[in-house]
């Protein structure tokens, strides 16, 4: 069995717990080593074997650690990510990738001299209604599609204390927060669009940054349209499909953030499946028959994202979120403020 990678993470906020952490420590060639945070020890008392630093420094120096996971604020990605390459580790930075697309180009270029991994946790590929969804256009079963609508949705109407992501700050916002998500999912599925139109808005009277988006992407023959928001106390479908032969639409959110929530390990018995009542309805014209009912939900498998990344480092697997895919993220997403900001759609070239 070859050697172990040693993984050290760069904070111990909620997507470091609760993301990157518990599937870190479901996949044995993966060992978590240490972890950096300045308050606290809160990772020691659920991993009582890593060592807790306050200094990323000490993960750069450590030869014994290959792979470092940053789980920072937005604004700090860039930079903690540049020096984790350029202390020759491998890295994986929580989406966004960046705040700009030129700071994404400048650590894909900087991986490449380095000859290491770089990749972006986009870990909603491996959603289990984007897995179902994927599957169905996959098999042809709506025909040619043309609308699809993809959203998370949202009611808060009070504001968060100690919230980062909701401050006036680089990389705030809903669009930087869970933008990425539902861009990478549409890229992923329909490759780079012509043109991108947005409308980017602060909805709450409180609210510092975005917190309300549609953004719709251009394909020929095909609308795509993201939306988020923090005001719908009834949301809409989490996807809705529709195509020559007919329609899939699918209610509710992934199974594993909810579990991951409660405290549940990852990865056991029945992990990422979803109960019957939350599947989706496929309603569509299948040669002569008419086929209408629900559709079993994939399960669900966010460890798919640090087995790959285990994978890839070792020399078995091509890396399943390369960082040239993270860069087109970006750039639409750098794409919709512009065109909120002109109220014009933005051609968009590859």
């Amino acid at each position: 069995m070859a050697d172990e990678i040693g993984v050290g993470l760069i904070g111990y906020g909620m997507a470091a717990r609760v993301f990157h952490a518990p599937f870190v420590e479901t996949v044995p060639r993966l060992k978590l080593k240490k972890v950096v945070e300045r308050r606290g020890e809160e990772s020691r008392r659920s991993y009582p074997h890593v060592e807790v630093v306050r200094d990323a420094a000490e993960l750069w120096r450590d030869e014994s650690i290959a792979l470092v996971v940053v789980t920072t604020p937005n604004d700090s990605h860039f930079e903690l990510a540049r020096r984790s390459l350029l202390a020759g580790k491998h890295v994986v930075v929580e989406k966004p990738f960046t705040n700009t697309s030129g700071e994404a180009l400048e650590l894909i270029e900087l991986a490449r001299q380095q000859e290491r991994l770089l990749s972006v946790h986009h870990n909603r590929r491996w959603d289990g209604d984007f897995l179902t969804v994927r599957s169905i256009l996959e098999a042809g079963l709506l025909g040619r599609l043309v609308e699809f609508e993809s959203r998370y949705e949202r009611f808060r109407n009070q504001p968060r204390a100690g919230a980062w992501r909701e401050e006036a700050r680089p990389g705030s916002g809903i669009l930087f927060d869970l933008g990425p998500h539902l861009i990478d999912q549409a890229l992923v599925l329909f490759g780079q669009p012509r043109a991108v139109a947005a409308d980017v808005r602060r909805q709450r009277e409180f609210a510092q940054a975005d917190d309300y988006f549609e953004l719709m992407l251009d394909y020929e023959g095909l609308k795509v349209t993201l939306r988020a928001g923090m005001l719908v106390r009834e949301p809409g479908p989490r996807f809705a499909l529709h195509g020559t032969e007919g329609s899939f639409v699918k209610h509710g959110m992934d199974v594993q953030e909810e579990a991951l929530k409660r405290g549940l390990k990852p990865a056991g018995p029945g992990w990422g499946e979803e109960p019957e009542e939350r599947w989706g309805t496929l309603d569509a014209q299948l040669g002569g028959l008419r086929v209408r009912g629900r559709v079993e939900t994939v399960a669900g498998s966010y460890q798919s994202f640090y087995r790959n990344v285990a994978d890839a480092i070792e020399g078995r697997a091509e890396l399943a979120v390369k960082p040239a895919e993270a860069l087109a993220t970006m750039r639409v997403i750098e794409a919709a403020l512009r065109s909120s900001e002109q109220k014009c759609s933005v051609a968009f070239t590859p």
